[in-house]
């Protein structure tokens, strides 16, 4: 589908617009604790771009840099800062591309150009940021950005969310126990637990509606709870 540019400003005064409206809506809500950025993003809150060989000569086309791409992350952070100032907001941790500033591939700049929105965030945030990825499962092919996220813990606030929901017999593989739900899910909820290298864990877990209602869950659920300390 069609995408506007994540630096375009007929499309991200758009969409602080509506930002203005969710936050006099909903802004001094209690029970609104947690805000997702996103506006320079693809297909959901998730920070991605289309990214195959493909999509790499066609943002070649049309100038991208990451230069345009962290300015547009700026611009975001702080109207979601000063738009939701009773919230955290949280970045779902994604990158840019490998393209650098002189538009040319370069595979180190996917990492720099994560690093230096994260440190936007938090220059702006403070205290009310929270850095996430939405994809943890025990299961193998492991995604690198679980552990990136996890390694930031202690410093802000981290969370991971399931990949998917282990009650459907078909993430039951995916998260790393074909079969049985809620070993799954167990094993998921421990692989998410663990300790980095300074010893402290995520601060929350994201668990999909249908494990949290399964009547089989509730054992593993306990047990999950049981490791916040």
């Amino acid at each position: 589908m069609k995408l506007p540019m994540p630096w375009d400003t007929v499309y991200l005064n758009h969409w602080f617009a509506f930002l203005k409206q969710l936050s006099d809506r909903y802004g001094k809500s209690p029970a609104f604790r947690v805000v997702a950025a996103d506006g320079p993003t693809s297909v959901s809150a998730e920070v991605t771009l289309p990214d195959t060989p493909e999509d790499a000569e066609t943002w070649l086309k049309v100038s991208y840099t990451p230069r345009k791409y962290i300015e547009a992350w700026q611009k975001v952070l702080q109207v979601f800062a000063a738009d939701f100032a009773n919230q955290y907001v949280s970045l779902i941790v994604g990158s840019g591309l490998n393209i650098n500033d002189q538009g040319q591939i370069d595979p180190r700049e996917r990492v720099r150009t994560r690093k230096e929105v994260i440190d936007q965030a938090i220059g702006l945030l403070g205290r009310r940021f929270v850095l996430q990825n939405s994809d943890l499962h025990a299961g193998p092919k492991q995604h690198p950005v679980n552990d990136f996220v996890m390694s930031y813990s202690g410093r802000v606030i981290t969370g991971l969310e399931m990949r998917c929901t282990a009650e459907l017999g078909t993430c039951s593989a995916a998260l790393g126990a074909e079969g049985d739900p809620a070993l799954a899910l167990k094993k998921t909820i421990a692989k998410g637990m663990e300790l980095n290298k300074e010893g402290k864990h995520v601060d929350y877990l994201e668990i999909y509606e249908g494990d949290v209602l399964a009547d089989e869950m509730q054992s593993v659920l306990r047990y999950g709870a049981s490791l916040f300390k």
